[in-house]
């Protein structure tokens, strides 16, 4: 939804910043949470494609 309002209002760049910030804050919080790894991530995604 925020990058829907970010893509609308904003136009492609705040779309784009709005997607890298919110990559970050996810990859920061799993790094802090004791999470996942990228691997993990990955994997998912290939269980998902079968």
């Amino acid at each position: 939804m925020a990058l829907g309002f970010a893509g609308f209002f904003g136009g492609f760049v705040a779309l784009f910043l709005v997607a890298a910030l919110g990559a970050a804050g996810w990859a920061i919080g799993q790094g802090l949470d004791g999470g996942g790894r990228v691997s993990d991530l990955r994997e998912a995604y290939e269980r998902g494609r079968r």
